[in-house]
């Protein structure tokens, strides 16, 4: 329990660095992150569940890094705090797989 709620604060984390950093995408506070950690996370297991881990941006390969900016931009509109463009999303799908591959935030 105590790893889950670890692993989404670093998420949170994550996507207010990511928020910082790239253009057109835009999260509000720590608390909007935290939800849209939740958010992407329910959305990619969902997405994983349908279509396999092929799909997964642990699966690898360009398929799971559209999936993956598919899955950011879809949650903008479930999270109210969260803004993201098109570009935004495939720029943080880049930005944050680049970050997973350093600091994971799951466990393998």
């Amino acid at each position: 329990m105590i790893g889950a709620v670890v692993r989404f604060v670093v998420s949170a984390l994550v996507l207010l660095f990511v928020s910082f950093l790239v253009p057109g995408f835009k999260v509000g506070g720590f608390v909007g992150a935290l939800i849209a950690a939740v958010v992407i996370s329910v959305l990619g297991y969902i997405v994983e569940s349908l279509f396999g881990r092929e799909v997964s941006p642990q699966g690898r390969g360009l398929v799971g890094f559209f999936t993956a900016a598919v899955v950011i931009y879809l949650t903008q509109f479930i999270v109210a705090s969260m803004e993201v463009s098109i570009i935004g999303a495939l720029l943080a799908s880049a930005v944050i797989g680049v970050i997973d591959a350093i600091v994971p935030t799951e466990l393998r």
